[in-house]
């Protein structure tokens, strides 16, 4: 093992003398305090070492010492509720060791290795096993059954298969393979900077559905994509993320925290463990993984959390699991890049960032995706990924909102003015978008009604027929339109807020089925044609603006789901009625 000495300390940037023998990303143990850091730079014997702990203190000739190993992460049970910081420390079993303060240099392993887990064999004595092969499974939580897996690269029979209670480090299997007999644990490492490997990786065909409205039926992620939701402070990213850890349609969720506000983060530990999970009635953390990096941690271990959080989410994919990542956000861990490179005196980009940023960013994107995994039993597992971006102002023109625009195929983009209207969620309607819809249209077309795509088309029409409108509005006047164009800026109130706008508190409206989301715009729809059918026979606007069935058509959004296809029969049967009888009374 390389070892060398201190020769300079910038912030969190040490730099060594002496390791010639280390390699790039090896792990390094700094001073006797035995600080953690990952070489990041090499030249000669000369190492560029970022450290993830509080350099201060620290000064030249200090011993590092290098441990020959790449930055990596533990994976096995014990994974899913534990709280972990960007390094994979467990913060609930440092806080036992030294209370509130987390002090330098402690080392705890980042899954217990004392507790015992009931392993349960799925393969025999004999068998042909391949990488990637499930040999047997460990109920992990009352929701998450932990499938234990060859790793790659590992294939032969098995000589020896186990059944029982067993600690992490416990042998439940021999391999007889080319190179020998391979002993098989629970647990397994894997270098965060890699991704875990699959057999391929699939186009994207079905939505990750989140019960959001506007999400759901305007800007669909597929499952297995990438989105960014980037947007001013105060515009509600972090809400909106707590609210698709909640509710999307994922087996797992790792939230990574990553340099946003530490009472954030405390929001989300207190939150999440209360909040019971919609499918299951358990708490939510029996399927979560928290990585809390606050904006006060050292800034160097930020760029570590993306990558850890993603090598777990990777873990549990390769499983067969659908998985949703959401990062918290990834201005902060450019900010970190920003920082490391300047004090390695890198030739900086635009604003300072590195001109490395594009390409950082996208190898963690690329990260997502719907894989067919390793192994015999074609096993298809899902990533998405969800990343916030916090643009200095909200000025989406800045590097790191533009470098992940021309990566992820969904934008939400948060408006600070809905925000302060009270309109959840905060997404623009006339500036998102997703490039999904093509590929998952049909999707919605064949599971929820053919006409799906034809009715999401004409709310979108008349959502931007309104702002045209509303140009004229504001300088003449309502009175000054047409009636045809009064009743657009009316079906279109109605689309905004009937429809997109949606009480994350109220406990039918928090959460939209599609089925649901279907009817509420066949209502707005039926509104909007029938009452424009009967402005042509002569109604007044006037009585069409007065119906009660419009209060109803607003209301529909609290209907218990067991309720709603009643419910949207009686509304539509109504409003046939009271366009009858507008027609009936025609203008003077």
């Amino acid at each position: 093992m390389a070892s060398g000495k201190i020769k300079k300390v910038a912030g969190p940037l040490v730099i060594a003398d002496g390791m010639r023998d280390a390699n790039m990303y090896d792990v390094v143990r700094v001073s006797d305090q035995r600080l953690i850091g990952e070489i990041i730079e090499m030249h000669g014997d000369q190492a560029s070492i970022q450290v993830y702990e509080e350099t201060s203190g620290l000064g030249p000739g200090a011993p590092v010492e290098s441990t020959g190993l790449p930055l990596s992460v533990e994976l096995g049970p014990g994974l899913i509720g534990s709280i972990y910081d960007g390094i994979q420390r467990p913060l609930t079993e440092i806080l036992k060791m030294s209370g509130n303060s987390l002090q330098r240099g402690v080392e705890v392993p980042s899954l217990n290795r004392e507790k015992s887990w009931e392993f349960v064999p799925s393969v025999k004595k004999g068998d042909e096993l391949k990488a990637g092969d499930i040999i047997g499974t460990v109920e992990e939580t009352k929701i998450v059954s932990q499938k234990i897996m060859v790793p790659p690269n590992i294939e032969g029979r098995v000589k020896d298969i186990k059944s029982g209670t067993f600690k992490l480090e416990d042998t439940v299997c021999i391999l007889e393979t080319p190179d020998g007999d391979k002993e098989i644990t629970m647990l397994q490492k894997w270098p965060v900077r890699v991704g875990r490997p699959y057999k391929e990786k699939l186009p994207p065909s079905m939505p990750l559905i989140t019960g959001q409205r506007v999400v759901d039926t305007f800007f669909p992620i597929a499952k297995g994509g990438v989105a960014a939701v980037p947007g001013p402070f105060g515009s509600g990213k972090t809400v909106i993320q707590h609210q698709l850890a909640k509710w999307s349609e994922a087996d797992i969720v790792v939230y990574i925290g990553c340099g946003e506000r530490g009472n954030e983060m405390t929001d989300v530990l207190n939150e999440f463990p209360e909040l019971k999970d919609p499918k299951t009635g358990y708490s939510l953390m029996e399927r979560t993984v928290l990585i809390a990096n606050t904006s006060d941690m050292p800034v160097a271990a930020r760029e570590a959390s993306i990558y850890t959080g993603i090598t777990i989410a990777e873990y549990f994919r390769d499983m067969g699991y659908s998985v949703a990542l959401m990062a918290d956000s990834t201005s902060r861990w450019a900010e970190a890049l920003r920082e490391m490179s300047g004090r390695l005196q890198e030739m900086p980009g635009e604003e300072g960032y590195p001109a490395y940023l594009g390409s950082r960013l996208a190898q963690f994107y690329e990260r997502a995706g719907m894989v067919k995994t390793l192994g015999e039993d074609d096993r298809v597992g899902a990533l998405s990924v969800i990343g916030a971006v916090s643009p200095p102002g909200g000025d989406i023109s800045e590097p790191v909102s533009q470098a992940t625009l021309r990566i992820v195929k969904v934008f939400w983009g948060l408006d600070a003015a809905l925000a302060y209207k009270r309109h959840f969620p905060a997404i623009n309607w006339l500036t998102s978008y997703s490039l999904y819809i093509n590929n998952i249209g049909n999707w919605f077309e064949e599971n929820v009604n053919e006409k799906w795509i034809s009715n999401r088309q004409k709310l979108m029409t008349l959502l931007q027929e309104e702002a045209e409108l509303d140009e004229i509005v504001k300088m003449v006047g309502m009175d000054a339109l047409s009636k045809g164009d009064r009743l657009k800026m009316e079906a279109a109130r109605s689309i905004r807020e009937d429809f997109l706008h949606q009480n994350s508190f109220h406990d039918v409206d928090t959460y939209t089925p599609l089925e649901k989301q279907f009817y509420m715009m066949e209502l707005v729809v039926a509104f909007y044609e029938k009452s424009a059918q009967a402005l042509t026979e002569g109604a007044s606007i006037n009585d069409i603006l007065k119906m009660d069935v419009r209060e109803r058509i607003g209301r529909f959004k609290y209907t218990l789901p067991d309720d709603v296809e009643s419910e949207y029969e009686k509304i539509s049967n109504e409003l046939l009625a009271q366009i009858s009888e507008a027609v009936s009374r025609k203008e003077d």
